[in-house]
């Protein structure tokens, strides 16, 4: 199915009224980011999937830019069904999909394992899901009394998200004539006689609804997660009639970096550095100076593809360092821009960046002003495969 327009779906407009948390769940912090921050990176960073939506409650859009920043949102309804035939509406409005995957905000620790997976198993069915084996004894309850067990191996737990062929769960969700409300988006479709397949869930997939639950997450991210630290470098000669663009910001000089792209040392040296902690080669691995679409193009994309990179893996960046070494211009004017910047690239708050600048005691081609230099150390944590 590739080539096919893949849209996801975070179903993130409930109350979490369970949750014991001030704001709703969706918006909580879990491992240091909104609980919907973590879904919405991975989601949006793997290379499957062409867009992402976010289905909220009218009252939570300011909620919902201080967890991710604009992103697309549609108004959800008043229950959880409602919200995902919002969403796939407001889908279908837009040029429609060919495959959606509807994913609940409270499950934040998705891989590109999983997505991978139920990807794959839309080749043979307009239905998948991630599901759990049940390791406990399963037994009926009766009144005050225990009843009979209830064979496990016939049943699993089903996670999010869940993968469809798009017509036939818009199909599904607009016939749903039931007054009782399904628990989920499969069953609207095997209601509507499409076959569902099961594929394997992820343990890190558990759903986040009771206060216990966020300490239960946090323990299961951080045994989880493995921090992984790498460093950049980079140089560029100093030429006239150049711009020169340091951090993702234009600053006025005499003169401009000359190089890969448009030669942002700074830029360069965090993407290395995004690289390296996932051991994925470097920025001429991606974007090879050979090839001349890259000649002049902005260093952001790179930044930025190298982050994608990262959440696509479930990985998240902690923090980033970047030092500037020149005798000219000065860095600290500019500072905070490209901090500022930075962060809005990488999706960070920020007191995850740090800007410093130096010079080299005007010793050396950075001394004589014929060239910059850049280092940069960057911090992520990555999940642990299986």
């Amino acid at each position: 199915m590739n080539g096919h327009r893949t849209v996801a779906l975070i179903v993130a407009a409930g109350r979490g009224e369970r949750s014991g948390s001030a704001l709703p769940k969706q918006f909580a912090s879990v491992a240091g980011r909104p609980m919907v921050a973590h879904s919405h990176a991975a989601l949006a960073g793997h290379p499957g999937i062409d867009h992402v939506l976010v289905v909220t409650g009218a009252d939570q859009v300011e909620a919902l830019e201080a967890a991710l920043g604009p992103v697309p949102r549609v108004e959800g309804g008043a229950t959880r069904r409602l919200s995902v035939l919002a969403g796939l509406e407001a889908i279908a409005a837009t040029g429609g999909a060919d495959r959606v995957l509807i994913h609940d905000a409270a499950r934040p620790f998705l891989n590109a394992d999983v997505i991978n997976r139920l990807l794959s198993a839309l080749n043979a069915a307009p239905g998948a899901v991630p599901v759990l084996p049940v390791a406990d004894t399963v037994a009926r309850a009766v009144g005050d009394a225990l009843g009979e067990v209830v064979p496990r191996e016939e049943l699993v737990r089903v996670q999010t998200p869940q993968a469809f062929a798009f017509s036939a769960i818009v199909a599904a969700h607009r016939g749903w004539a039931a007054e009782v409300e399904p628990t989920d988006d499969a069953q609207l479709l095997r209601a509507a006689g499409g076959k569902v397949v099961p594929v394997m869930g992820d343990i890190m997939l558990e759903k986040v609804t009771y206060p216990g639950d966020f300490a239960a997450a946090e323990a299961r991210a951080e045994a989880r997660f493995r921090v992984r630290s790498a460093t950049g470098y980079d140089v560029h000669r100093l030429e006239a009639g150049e711009e020169l663009w340091l951090g993702g910001i234009r600053i006025p000089h005499d003169r401009g970096l000359s190089g890969h792209s448009d030669a942002d040392v700074g830029l360069h040296a965090l993407t290395d550095a995004l690289l390296g902690t996932i051991g994925a080669g470097d920025i001429g691995t991606h974007f090879p100076p050979s090839d001349s679409q890259w000649k002049g193009a902005a260093s952001d994309r790179f930044l930025v593809h190298a982050a994608d990179l990262i959440r696509a893996k479930g990985g998240i960046i902690d923090f980033v360092d970047l030092t500037l070494i020149c005798e000219a211009p000065k860095i600290g004017p500019h500072r905070e821009a490209i901090r500022t910047r930075i962060a809005d690239l990488l999706a960070l708050s920020e007191d995850q960046v740090s800007i410093k600048a130096t010079t080299t005691e005007r010793l050396g081609f950075t001394g004589r002003g014929e060239g910059i230099t850049a280092q940069a150390i960057a911090t992520v944590r990555i999940p642990e495969a299986g």
